[in-house]
């Protein structure tokens, strides 16, 4: 019976032949991080898959073993190229004849956030988590910046407990279960694997008798207010950090972020487009025809704009450098003033009267645009 094809090993970490050793790195934490059987929860492809990816790491990491896989294939495992017994060694994963070789010293340092070690190895901290907040700004605030005061709830480490969750007098214990470590390892087949500790839920603790205030969690919601500068020119999706402004970490790890995203609320007069800004304003027919001088609103004001004789509906007039200023502060956008002529809907006598002389005394050379559609209609029917 033929054997089954082996997968090359870095379309299995779905990197190129000339990947950085810190690509491949990267690349199989990310792998081992989805396929570990603690978020697969046992499923036995997965375990498959996690096998395929660490032998593949195993070999691509050291470069030794890489060299000869780039020059043999899979035929450098017999000359010691990807582990196994007579190879260059690694630590088995589940240990003792059938088990595989896996890549520890990076698997353990990310996957449970500990580093190698025997048992009494303590639960690692952790990060506090981050938070989000929704700030809304108006355009014209976007566009010159501002200064904004907000408050958002976050959770704090109770005071009186000093986030131990235990009550004054007394320290959490460690848990006799998983001596402290907040994982407990189990044989599945012949893989080890680690889960978190169902009795301590991973802190490695046991409160006996828990804080009143924050009723044994360490932690407990409070509001905090916050100002942000938010520079010019920023946009609907743009998003900022604020560095440890997020819930605190657990055994000792460092606090979160949090992540403002910014909406920028529709304006009544101006739309936005990339850097510039859009008007849109009404002129009269008089001013179309005989052309004026208008004043047009701005971002910061007002500015004065000059209409031609014959202006035409729909037409743009552009304001050089009054729009946003980029982000990056490279360069400021410009202002578009698109003018929409008003037709008048009433009209008394004497208006109507001096209309119907004006179409009187009209020819071609008044309304050529009108004219040539005729001609090009006359054209395309054969008239």
């Amino acid at each position: 019976m033929a054997m089954p094809k082996q997968k090359d090993y870095y379309e299995l970490l779905g990197v190129s032949r000339d990947a950085s050793a810190e690509e491949i790195r990267k690349a199989y934490l990310k792998l081992a991080h989805k396929y570990h059987p603690d978020k697969t929860g046992g499923d036995k492809a997965a375990e498959e898959k996690l096998k395929e990816i660490n032998q593949a790491y195993d070999t691509l990491k050291n470069s030794d073993k890489r060299a000869k896989y780039d020059q043999f294939g899979h035929m450098g495992d017999q000359f010691g190229g990807a582990g196994g017994p007579g190879g260059f060694g690694g630590f088995g994963f589940g240990g003792g004849a059938g088990g595989f070789e896996a890549p520890f010293d990076d698997f353990f340092d990310v996957l449970f956030g500990q580093s190698r070690g025997g048992r009494g190895r303590r639960a690692a901290a952790r990060p506090g988590n981050d938070l989000e907040y929704r700030l809304t700004v108006s355009l014209r605030e976007a566009a010159m910046g501002t200064k904004r005061t907000f408050k958002f709830a976050r959770r704090e480490v109770c005071g009186d407990c000093k986030g131990t969750g235990a009550q004054a007098g007394t320290q959490p214990q460690s848990c006799a279960d998983c001596s402290g470590t907040g994982q407990i390892r189990r044989a599945q087949g012949f893989f080890s694997i680690s889960q978190t500790c169902p009795r301590c839920r991973g802190t490695g603790r046991i409160i006996q008798k828990p804080c009143t205030r924050c009723s044994g969690s360490g932690r407990y919601r409070a509001e905090r207010e916050l100002s942000v500068d938010l520079p010019a020119g920023i946009d609907t999706g743009s998003r900022l950090r604020l560095s440890g402004e997020g819930e605190p970490g657990e055994i000792g790890g460092p606090r979160g972020d949090l992540y403002i995203f910014v909406e920028v609320e529709t304006d009544e007069i101006f739309e936005r487009e990339g850097n510039d800004i859009i008007c849109e304003m009404p002129i009269s027919f008089p001013q179309a025809i005989l052309g004026d001088k208008v004043r047009v609103p701005t971002l910061t004001g007002e500015a004065d704009l000059k209409i031609p004789p014959g202006t035409q509906s729909g037409t743009l007039f552009r304001l050089r450098g009054m729009g946003i200023k980029d982000l990056r502060g490279y360069h400021k956008g410009d202002q578009i003033v698109r003018v929409q002529v008003e037709t008048p809907t009433k009209l008394s006598r004497e208006q109507r009267e001096l209309i119907e002389r004006f179409q009187e005394i009209s020819n071609e050379k008044s309304y050529p645009l009108y004219h040539r559609f005729i001609e090009k209609v006359k054209k395309s029917l054969g008239g």
